[in-house]
């Protein structure tokens, strides 16, 4: 199955991890961007005097854990990954509730006694519902917010255009609800008609229902590991082929932990055409047999028996007399000049006949007049060829059949020829039309070997921005683009500029965000180590233990503000951001810098050449319209 997933970039990565484990193509469009906030200022007391802290996502999880170095107190988590989250940043006292929020309150009042002390809940600006479990006091502490995304992102859009999706993901309500808004504002509602659209609770399913997918499913619970399960009781898709938090910021969080890394998925066999003769060829060749065939039928007329002359001609006419013997073709196929000379010859024939009949008549007329010299006195000679005129005369019957024998015989030749071009022009006529729908089919066979196309480039350039998130190597994957980028100089310039990258792969964001605050710890140090001995040894102490601020609302133009919004940046995923802010450091700094900018700059690079390649799928399908 080729799998959207909605979630923010850090989910989306490991539920695609989860999704390749299982064979399926993820497809990462994030709708959301996490940004933590500054905890408020009686944040410590409220957490020193809670007895234990609440947690209803994995995001809640890191966002506590940046905003107190306390690991000490105890977590309820909502969720296995939620859970395991917290384990992995150090927190030692951590339960799971394996559920949703209901779950954890039933644990809550399990496992405490509200004479102990308030809980505290973390969570995010957005919520449906606020926690509390019943008897127990509850304060609800805000330290991260989820915004949401202006646009549909390029992958999503690119898929949905190319058709390429068979399953779209949501965990949460809100999420169901801003795909459903930026798919309408798109105006791309008709391509979601073949995709299948699983939520991983009933109230995530709803507002799907403002969207005409093939069918909507609810998990049978709220937990990722159900989502996965509904996705692998689908049917397999019937045309071609392109962890996460518990929960966005206001769902039930799943509770599955990271999975292995995406496997490649087989690239399907290209289509081979078998060619032969074809409709067209065989429809010329019966043509051209059947104008020989009609043109040997009327060249042969003359010799056919006089009853099978009679039945062409028809009953109007009465025993015609045969016309001169024509020559038999000499090559077995007439052409069309071939059949003009013939027609020409028999038109002159015709006109000598009709010629010789005039002048027998005129000759007639000429002999019954006297001429005005004429002597008076009769010639006996004369007179016996007065009597012989007058006995024709006295006979026009037997004369008149002759002649009219030979007009019927002119107008019977004349309606062949007549009949033989209007065959010849029905025949041309069928000629033009098979040869526009040759061409017809030629187009359409273009049209679709580039649907065929724009969809392999749709499906690859998924599968590299998966390696890239992750990153892995993905040569194998750009390896494919090589056929597919014959005669295509910009698919030849993205392979080009993603080749450098492809065999090692290119630092992922995680990588890049976990090597940061080393990065900045020098950083930092260095600007401060200059030509002063004190400022020195303040620059070594500053490289041993790391005192510095952090937020996106530290304000200044030092290296310290500087740093702290570029981690910010980078922690609400903004790395081009973050790129921008590290290369405006003094020159000091450049030591312990260059390495992370070089790695974070080839991986925007990579990246907007993953979604150049994507762009220009889009390009082929449209084409193909």
């Amino acid at each position: 199955m080729r799998v959207l997933i909605t979630r923010p970039e850090r989910e989306a990565t490991a539920l695609a991890q989860a999704l390749g484990a299982r064979g399926h193509s993820p497809v990462i469009a994030p709708l959301f961007r996490l940004q933590v906030l500054h905890p408020p200022d009686d944040f410590a007391a409220s957490l020193a005097d809670s007895q234990a802290v609440l947690i209803t996502s994995a995001n809640g999880a890191r966002a506590l854990a940046e905003a107190s170095e306390q690991r000490s107190k105890p977590i309820f988590a909502v969720g296995d990954t939620t859970a395991a989250t917290a384990e992995g940043l150090g927190f030692g006292i951590v339960t799971s509730a394996s559920g949703d929020a209901a779950s954890l309150s039933d644990l809550v009042r399990q496992r405490l006694d509200p004479a102990n002390g308030p809980l505290l809940h973390v969570s995010g600006a957005d919520v449906v519902g606020e926690l509390a479990p019943e008897g127990f006091e509850t304060r609800r502490i805000v330290l991260y917010e989820a915004r949401e995304t202006d646009a549909l992102p390029d992958s999503a859009r690119a898929a949905l255009e190319a058709r390429a999706l068979d399953v779209a993901t949501f965990f949460s309500p809100r999420a169901s609800e801003a795909f459903v808004r930026l798919v309408t504002h798109a105006k791309l509602a008709d391509s979601c008609r073949s995709i299948t659209a699983i939520a991983i609770s009933p109230a995530a399913a709803q507002p799907l229902a403002g969207l005409p997918f093939a069918r909507t499913v609810a998990a049978e619970r709220p937990t990722r590991q159900a989502v996965l399960d509904e996705i692998d009781r689908l049917p397999p898709p019937g045309v071609q082929s392109p962890t996460p938090m518990t929960d966005t910021p206001a769902s039930p969080p799943p509770p599955e932990p990271i999975e292995p890394p995406v496997a490649p998925a087989a690239v399907p066999p290209a289509v081979s055409r078998a060619r032969g003769l074809g409709i067209v060829g065989a429809f010329v060749i019966g043509l051209i047999a059947a104008v020989i065939v009609l043109a040997v039928a009327l060249v042969s007329l003359p010799y056919w028996p006089q009853e099978a002359r009679t039945l062409w001609r028809g009953p109007a006419v009465a025993q015609p007399a045969p016309p001169p013997p024509v020559a038999p073709p000499s090559a077995p196929i007439i052409d069309t000049a071939a059949l003009d000379a013939a027609k020409r010859e028999l038109t002159a024939r015709l006109d000598d006949l009709d010629k010789r009949v005039r002048a027998a008549a005129a000759t007639a007329a000429q002999a019954d007049r006297p001429p005005a010299d004429r002597p008076a006195t009769p010639d006996p000679a004369i007179a016996e060829l007065q009597r012989k005129l007058e006995a024709l005369e006295s006979k026009p019957a037997a004369t008149e059949p002759d002649t009219s024998a030979l007009k019927s015989e002119i107008v019977a030749l004349r309606a062949g020829l007549q009949s033989l071009d209007q065959a010849v022009a029905g025949q041309k006529a069928a000629v033009d039309k098979a040869a526009a729908a040759a061409n017809a089919s030629t187009t359409g066979e273009q049209k679709a070997l580039a649907a065929a196309r724009g969809s392999a480039v749709i499906g690859i350039a998924a599968r590299i921005s998966a390696g890239l998130t992750a990153g892995q190597p993905f040569a194998t994957d750009l390896g494919l683009l090589t056929p597919l980028a014959q005669g295509d100089a910009k698919l030849g310039a993205l392979i080009a500029t993603l080749q450098p990258v492809a065999a090692k792969g290119a630092a992922s964001r995680a990588s890049l965000a976990a090597s940061f605050p080393a990065m900045a710890k020098a950083a930092l140090a260095d600007d401060l180590a200059d030509d002063s001995f004190w400022q020195r040894l303040l620059g070594k102490l500053k490289n041993l233990v790391s005192l510095r601020r952090i937020g996106a609302d530290v304000q200044g133009d030092s290296v310290e503000a500087k740093l702290a919004r570029a981690e910010a940046a980078i922690d609400s995923g903004d790395l081009t951001k973050a790129v921008e802010l590290v290369k405006s450091l003094p020159p000091l700094t450049s030591r312990a810098t260059a390495d992370w900018l070089a790695r974070a700059e080839a991986h925007l690079a990579a990246q907007r050449a993953v979604d150049q390649l994507a762009a220009q799928a889009v390009t082929l399908l449209g084409s193909s319209r």
